[in-house]
């Protein structure tokens, strides 16, 4: 297969998986009651259509016969959800609910996403294609991590209420 049709093969299944993560997160403001976790679902799936977005533009230079485009890839990392809105999270969600559940299959879909992007950006034959698929990867990290930094503050209220700490 030639390098070209490769690439674009990569960056297909890249679009389906923000796609997939897109409709996930759409799911979850849809459904959940927690107002903070409406705000960060939402804002995650702002994202994803940033990340389709750009994507979709690399689809259609490669399907023209024209390589992946580098340039401007350091901007439009979205904020970083902030520690306020994680407090309100842990303080609006039950540990073993809905909310908490969901958290923790987003942190599943986003270290896929980085392990995806990670494994792109080593295999990249082109200058260009490490350094998009790099890039990617850093994105959904910065994702991973917020999701991350929720889910242990989840479990840590989680162990708490249930007393798993160690006896004195």
């Amino acid at each position: 297969m030639p390098q070209d049709n490769k690439v674009l093969d990569i960056i297909k299944n890249a679009i389906l998986l923000e796609r997939k993560g897109k409709a996930l997160y759409d799911s979850v403001v849809k459904t959940t009651e927690v107002a903070a976790v409406k705000d960060l679902f939402g804002w995650l799936a702002e994202e994803e259509v940033k990340h389709i977005a750009f994507l979709e533009g690399q689809f259609r230079r490669l399907s023209r016969g024209d390589r992946l485009d580098a340039s401007g890839i350091d901007e439009g990392h979205g904020r970083v959800i902030d520690s306020v809105l994680t407090l309100e999270i842990v303080q609006g969600v039950s540990g073993a609910g809905y909310e908490a559940a969901v958290i923790s299959a987003a942190l599943e879909f986003e270290k896929r996403a980085v392990a995806y992007y990670s494994e792109q950006a080593k295999k990249g034959e082109s200058e260009a294609e490490k350094e998009v698929f790099g890039w990617l990867s850093k994105w959904e990290v910065t994702h991973m991590e917020m999701l991350a930094k929720v889910d242990d503050e989840l479990k840590q209220d989680i162990w708490y209420d249930n007393q798993f700490w160690p006896l004195d």
